[in-house]
């Protein structure tokens, strides 16, 4: 007899809307800085260390380049999420063959159509594995192009926090961004270097919408 889909491939598709990314991980840089600071303990920064902070968030929301990978990454999503939805409905079309088929089943006809059922079955336990395969693929492929569309970006952002930071004698720079999975839950004084590091990266006031040359 034909077997009723397991929720696998349900399951896979609902997985499969893909999260979007949030902006560019610092999250791992981050999570290093504030460890060692947090090993050394804030008592032991001496006087002479100053400490900035930046929203990461809001620089990367100004970079044209940032944009743009969002969009070439978001129609990626798009076009895996078809393909997948496409496969599901190959599943769905060919489950409901199976149970149109076994309703014809009878004494005079069993041999045949038990037949019927069990190729019908195997195409369908195919089926759900090409599905499960796909779905592995997609999410390498993204997440492999979102390696390749970010990282560029990441390395301009760092690059232009060091170069500020070097500039204002900072020992640490914090990232205060909402997005930013640290351990940073309040500040007081310190520097915030987020419009320097847009103004080292060319990017006017956000209402202005433009870059500087």
């Amino acid at each position: 007899m034909i077997n009723f889909i397991t929720n696998t491939s349900v399951t896979l598709l609902k997985q499969i809307s893909m999260k979007k990314p949030n902006l560019i991980p610092l999250q791992a840089s981050i999570k290093v800085m504030l460890s060692l600071l947090f090993i050394m303990g804030l008592q032991n920064v001496s006087a002479q260390q100053k400490i900035g902070h930046i929203d990461s968030q809001t620089v990367y929301s100004l970079m044209p380049e940032f944009k743009t990978a969002q969009t070439s990454l978001d129609l990626i999503n798009k076009t895996k999420t078809a393909e997948l939805n496409k496969m599901k409905t190959e599943i769905q079309t060919k489950y409901d063959q199976g149970v149109a088929k076994n309703k014809t089943l009878s004494e005079a006809n069993k041999d045949v159509v038990l037949k019927e059922l069990q190729v019908m079955d195997n195409e369908l336990e195919s089926l759900k594995k090409r599905l499960e395969t796909s779905y592995q693929k997609a999410e390498q492929d993204i997440a492999a192009k979102e390696t390749e569309l970010f990282t560029p970006i990441r390395t301009k952002f760092i690059n232009a926090v060091k170069l500020v930071s070097k500039e204002k004698g900072l020992a640490y720079v914090f990232d205060i961004s909402k997005n930013q999975d640290n351990n940073l839950l309040a500040w007081d004084d310190g520097i915030d270097i987020t419009n320097a590091v847009k103004d080292k990266l060319g990017i006017v006031a956000a209402a202005a919408g433009t870059t500087k040359k």
